[in-house]
């Protein structure tokens, strides 16, 4: 569990039985006053995710609708509508030639929530042990939790990142939401060099596919063959193969500083066997937060050699030496340590 997070939870039938037994007993903080405030909470949370979705279409280029609205919050029709005719009574939007706007008291609050969101992101990447595909549920709490000070405490605390672990920008207090860069990895040409810069995380079980492939933002890729229904490509020294669905979820941006054969080449930690060895260049811009740091520990800087010392019978993890130490790796961790290249023949 992470600071701030709660486990109170109580249904409506059992806190009626509380009621009528008594057990509630003071206003301001028993049950009956704790299930007020998570039902407060619950509406403020609808009313703030409509103006982020709001906001969200508009840095995108597209037109918000109720049904859009609708689809995004997994609520009615009819229960969307009323959330904007609330938010349009509390001045915080208006209807302008039958298109949804934002008034800047809105836009304000919803670019605070997306800011806390991205920031709380960055946070369970960077400074806990929390995996990878629980970041966006969490943070999706989170965000109406934290207050504009806090969120901008814990920027400090962070370092100020500019992106989130999904590569997305985290706008500054009172600026603007910047659009996504990038398009679709499965709109390229064949060996074109990109870099992937955003890794959609909705719908979670897209997500958690691309999570398992060991895919992040900022690791360097190329295509290498697709149809109308499928991508392989390669990407950080790993070739995969995925569904053009699935593929569309990956935004990147080209790399003209390489080429498909240049990155082809490259050689990772995991491609050594038994008795190889080679030196660090460094460790791949996917590799972050507490991976990075414990890799670093460990000595896995640049110009560092490295033997592998032993290949358990599964074939992972693999026992490495480095500095006089023998560590073990698994196979995912070991593909993010770029190594030299092999010497030509």
């Amino acid at each position: 569990m992470t600071p701030g997070e709660s486990t109170f939870s109580i249904g409506l039938p059992v806190l009626l039985a509380l009621l009528g037994s008594g057990a509630v007993v003071l206003p301001r903080y028993g049950l009956w006053a704790r299930w007020c405030q998570a039902r407060d909470l619950a509406a403020r949370s609808q009313r703030e995710d409509v103006l982020k979705h709001i906001l969200k279409y508009e840095a995108a280029g597209r037109r918000p609708t109720i049904d859009s609205i609708a689809g995004a919050l997994e609520i009615r029709s009819n229960r969307a509508a009323i959330l904007l005719q609330d938010l349009e009574e509390h001045g915080l939007i208006f209807f302008e030639g039958g298109s949804l706007r934002l008034k800047p008291p809105g836009r304000e609050m919803a670019l605070h929530i997306v800011r806390a969101h991205r920031l709380w992101e960055s946070y369970l990447a960077e400074q806990t042990g929390v995996a990878e595909q629980e970041w966006h549920q969490r943070a999706e709490r989170h965000e109406h939790l934290l207050t504009p000070q806090e969120a901008d405490e814990l920027a400090a605390q962070l370092g100020h990142p500019t992106r989130d672990p999904h590569g997305d920008e985290i706008p500054e207090p009172n600026g603007d939401l910047p659009p996504e860069q990038g398009q679709p990895l499965h709109a390229l040409a064949e060996n074109t060099p990109v870099i992937i810069t955003h890794i959609e995380d909705e719908p979670k079980s897209v997500y958690a596919r691309l999570c398992a492939e060991g895919l992040r933002a900022g690791m360097r890729a190329f295509v290498m063959e697709k149809s109308a229904h499928q991508i392989r490509f390669w990407a950080d020294g790993n070739v995969h193969m995925l569904a053009t669905v699935l593929a569309n979820n990956i935004s990147v941006v080209p790399s003209p500083e390489f080429n498909a054969r240049d990155l082809a080449e490259e050689r990772f930690l995991s491609h050594l066997g038994p008795g190889q060895s080679g030196a660090v260049l460094g460790l791949s811009s996917a590799c972050r937060g507490s991976e990075r740091r414990r890799l670093l520990d460990l000595g896995f800087v640049s110009g560092t050699r490295v033997e592998v010392e032993m290949v358990s019978p599964g074939g992972d993890p693999t026992a490495y030496r480095v500095r006089g130490t023998v560590v073990a790796l698994r196979r995912e961790q070991a593909g993010l340590i770029r190594m030299e290249s092999a010497p030509p023949p």
